[in-house]
């Protein structure tokens, strides 16, 4: 049998060794305690105002962390961000309500609350029926989550995780309460509604980027710098293959792009 090395793959192979390098390395920095810097998104930044907005007008947040079940990546990024949420709620005493379509998100985001409570050295804030399960039916919970936003009259709405048809409806009926709304998901068609309807909105890739930034774990912030690091790398090698291509040598876009 014979082995040998495709070379039509070569590009693939030192792409994955250059993107595990730099993965490596900068897990290595965040663990050693050095910050790594990641651009500002507007929609992270309003988060702090947001649940200010709440503390001032003495009203409840809602936090939606979608509608989608716990192995789902878009709802791992969810809780991560409702970490966050919840500790800065407890820090201003404002009470934060989350419910819930999936019963196993139900009881990992009750515990998210309770340790969010706990790391802050509040755990007398957590109130059993704040974090609760709706209904596994769809229209069912968006009913029941439009409902509970018009009576409760809740100051801040956060829309973060997987949605589907049901996002328009939380979205408008958010909107019409006058709650300052952000929302951040990577469900392409379910964006319009959010960047329409809310006042921020998180889109695909920076909702991930939101979730490694607010909860500061070293890994996931250190995912996220050795993509972005990536990307910049793959563009100069586009760019510079563009204009190499343009005087006839276009040995470097063969490379990327194999025939």
């Amino acid at each position: 049998m014979e082995i040998g090395i495709d070379i039509q793959k070569l590009s693939v192979l030192i792409s994955v060794l250059i993107y595990t390098f730099l993965l490596l390395y900068f897990i290595s920095k965040a663990r050693k305690g050095e910050k790594l810097f990641l651009r500002k998104i507007p929609g992270i930044e309003a988060v702090d105002e947001a649940i200010g907005r709440a503390t001032e007008m003495g009203r409840s947040i809602l936090y939606v962390p979608g509608l989608s079940t716990i192995d789902d990546v878009a709802t791992i990024a969810s809780l991560n961000i409702l970490s966050r949420v919840a500790k800065k709620a407890g820090e201003y005493e404002t009470d934060i309500i989350v419910p819930n379509r999936n019963p196993v998100v139900y009881t990992v985001a009750k515990e998210v609350i309770k340790q969010a409570y706990t790391s802050i050295g509040r755990p007398d804030l957590f109130k059993e029926d704040s974090v609760f399960y709706v209904t596994d039916s769809q229209f069912g919970y968006a009913a029941s989550v439009c409902g509970l936003m018009v009576r409760e009259k809740t100051a801040t709405n956060f829309f973060m995780g997987m949605f589907w048809a049901e996002s328009l409806l939380l979205a408008e009926t958010g909107a019409s309460t006058g709650a300052i709304q952000i929302a951040g998901t990577d469900a392409i068609t379910q964006l319009p509604f959010f960047v329409t309807s809310c006042d921020y909105t998180l889109i695909g890739e920076e909702f991930y980027a939101a979730s490694a930034y607010l909860s500061g774990e070293p890994v996931l912030v250190s995912t996220i710098k050795a993509q972005d690091f990536m990307k910049l790398i793959i563009g100069f090698l586009l760019i510079l293959g563009g204009f190499l291509g343009l005087i006839g040598k276009s040995y470097i876009l063969n490379f990327i792009f194999p025939k």
